[in-house]
């Protein structure tokens, strides 16, 4: 089966209130078609209905991007309906509850932080790539953070983001690793680029300390995902704005 929209995969979908839901809604519409995906089945079928029930063509699916096993499963289900993928909006992340300072770091959190972070969305954008081709102008948006920037003074590497160690420094790998693809595909029709969604309210409580809306985040994702062919590569991105590394 093969289809006249766009086709675009979202990772990391476990919540109502998350990024990649939002995502996944503002990319439906605008009529593209989205695989929601998240480690657990039961929640990301229950928000793809969520969203199909309004009418947009989205359907939810076990994701854990930390197994090549899960990964081969979801791109062999994408190969087979579609043969293309024209969107991947790598937005899961590990979990970087670890305050510590990198002298006390727990390595073995740290370790799991950058499996899914760095090396697993590594490793979907390797498997993917073959579907990427097959789009006239595929996008891939590695939604990242400005913790782990040396260019933001407040948020950055060296400020006062509340972000742990793991977590920054795994963002600082995924954005490298944003150029490192961007300048092998920069001959092909595929962009890639990292964006930060800034300080959002993804959890209850959070506009108290100045969060702002979830959408507010996500138009910044979609922006980059649905770049034409004029748009930039290679660069991380927060509010359609290009930051300094």
């Amino acid at each position: 089966m093969n289809s006249p929209n766009r086709v675009a995969l979202v990772t990391g979908c476990s919540r109502a209130e998350g990024i990649g839901f939002e995502v996944c809604k503002q990319l439906a519409q605008q009529g593209i078609t989205v695989f929601l995906t998240a480690r657990d089945a039961s929640k990301a079928n229950a928000l793809a209905a969520a969203l199909s029930e309004q009418g947009f063509d989205v359907t939810g699916h076990e994701l854990d991007i930390s197994s090549v096993e899960s990964v081969q499963v979801m791109v062999a289900l994408i190969d087979e309906r579609y043969g293309r993928l024209d969107i991947l909006v790598n937005n899961a992340t590990g979990p970087g509850r670890d305050r510590a300072p990198p002298s006390d770091s727990d390595l073995a959190a740290a370790r799991t932080v950058f499996d899914v972070t760095l090396f697993g969305n590594w490793h979907l954008t390797q498997a993917c790539l073959p579907l990427l081709r097959n789009s006239a102008a595929a996008r891939v948006v590695n939604v990242s953070s400005s913790s782990g920037l040396h260019g933001d003074p407040v948020l950055g590497l060296t400020g006062k983001s509340p972000a742990g160690p793991a977590y920054a420094i795994a963002k600082a790998a995924l954005n490298a690793l944003t150029a490192k693809f961007a300048d092998e595909l920069r001959d092909t029709g595929i962009k890639v680029n990292a964006v930060c969604p800034g300080f959002t309210a993804s959890w209850p409580g959070m506009e108290k300390f100045g969060a702002r809306p979830v959408a507010d985040g996500a138009e910044g994702i979609v922006w980059a995902a649905m770049l034409d062919e004029d748009g930039p590569s290679g660069g991380f991105y927060r509010d359609k704005k290009l930051q300094p590394w």
